[in-house]
């Protein structure tokens, strides 16, 4: 089941994909904190099959959770991105933290501060967690996700550079814009092979595969949940394939700049779409 958060006439209202397009699911008196929580899902499955429904022509999407908590991020975790960066990869996942003002939804424009200039993309498989998890082990850790989605760990390179510590690069506002679907763990298996991609004003920049993770979905839950408590509705951006800016140094591909569209694509998601300003 593919769902989304709409923005309609100011209001946040719960989504779905259907064959004829996106619907508005309100009438459900589902939002996506209920799906998250393990509401019966009976109510959208009854609106997957009516053809009366009226779908959206031009829907506006919303943030893929109403309420961001923790947006952890898994450095490093693909090999061939790693080593073209000349970076060391980790016998652990590399985490790091953005703050919840770092979420955007598909669609917004995000402002690239004036101060710096090596701003990149990276294109990222996104877990949303189900329920809390604390100290599980990788064994029971696929229980608690609720769903994927698409998104892009939008990085200031020379701040990220300039300690040990990667903070002041990843976390400025609107830095993890996520979406606009969020398919739920059901419907979307990890362990299969789905290309990941991303474009840049059209022109592919990565091509890789969420297979070629370093550590999968299980493992980081796992070893995550063993640092900090998962809450339902955290996001977990799993790391990003080999193609991003920062590999050539910005001499193959330059850095992003105002104007510049960025699109992340996920086989089995869909497309997340920002333009930056």
């Amino acid at each position: 089941m593919k769902v989304c958060n709409l923005q309609v006439n100011g209001e946040i209202r719960l989504g779905i994909s259907t064959p004829r397009g996106v619907v508005d699911a309100s009438a459900t008196g589902l939002c996506m904190e209920d799906l998250i929580a393990g509401a019966d899902r009976s109510p959208l499955e009854r609106l997957l099959e009516e053809e009366e429904t009226a779908v959206l022509q031009n829907p506006v999407f919303g943030n893929v959770v109403n309420r961001a908590g923790k947006l952890v991020c898994v450095g490093l975790n693909y090999r061939e991105h790693a080593l073209k960066a000349g970076l060391t990869i980790s016998p652990v996942p590399a985490l790091f933290c953005k703050f919840s003002d770092a979420l955007a939804p598909d669609g917004a424009e995000i402002r690239l501060p004036e101060w710096e200039d090596s701003y990149d993309y990276e294109a990222e498989l996104v877990i949303v967690i189900g329920k809390r998890a604390w100290g599980v082990s990788e064994e029971e850790a696929m229980d608690y996700i609720f769903g994927y989605t698409c998104g892009n760990d939008l990085s200031c390179r020379d701040a990220q550079k300039r300690t040990s510590q990667w903070l002041i690069g990843k976390a400025m506002p609107d830095f993890g814009p996520c979406g606009p679907w969020v398919v739920t763990a059901d419907s979307f298996d990890p362990e299969k092979p789905h290309a990941i991609k991303s474009y840049v004003n059209g022109e592919l920049r990565q091509n890789g595969d969420i297979t070629d993770m370093i550590f999968h979905c299980a493992k980081i839950v796992s070893y995550a949940s063993h640092y900090m408590a998962l809450e339902p509705g955290d996001l977990i951006f799993t790391g990003t394939p080999s193609g991003v800016a920062l590999e050539g140094g910005a001499s193959k591909y330059p850095w992003l700049k105002p104007g510049d569209t960025v699109d992340v694509l996920i086989e089995g998601i869909g497309m997340l779409h920002n333009k930056l300003v």
